[in-house]
């Protein structure tokens, strides 16, 4: 089975990217773009390894988004993007981190 990811961000084109652009990696992708969307993936999905936030979103929604996930699901990390790499940077981003949080720990366990 593969390891799942949550996408966060501001539109939901921009996440269906990211995973399109990142196929190539043995990931499921889920995506999220608000609070309650985020709530229900977390909810139906109990494998998700780690959480990956956009820079797009404002800081109110992105706190309450870590909220969201720190109350509800402990055991995952959370990644957030930094704004200044811009838009441009994300999917580097998110490679970067799956790689060094998911595939490298696969590999060595």
């Amino acid at each position: 089975m593969k390891p799942v990811v949550l996408l966060i961000g501001r539109l939901p084109s921009v996440i269906g990217d990211v995973a399109r652009q990142l196929d190539h990696l043995p990931i499921q992708w889920l995506g999220a773009h608000d609070p309650d969307e985020v709530r229900r993936q977390l909810d139906a999905e109990p494998r998700i390894a780690c959480a990956i936030m956009g820079a797009g979103l404002n800081d109110k929604i992105r706190g309450e988004m870590v909220g969201i996930i720190a109350a509800r699901r402990p055991d995952i990390c959370m990644h957030l993007k930094d704004r200044s790499s811009g838009p441009d940077g994300l999917v580097p981003f998110v490679e970067r981190v799956v790689q060094h949080e998911i595939l490298n720990r696969l590999e060595t366990s």
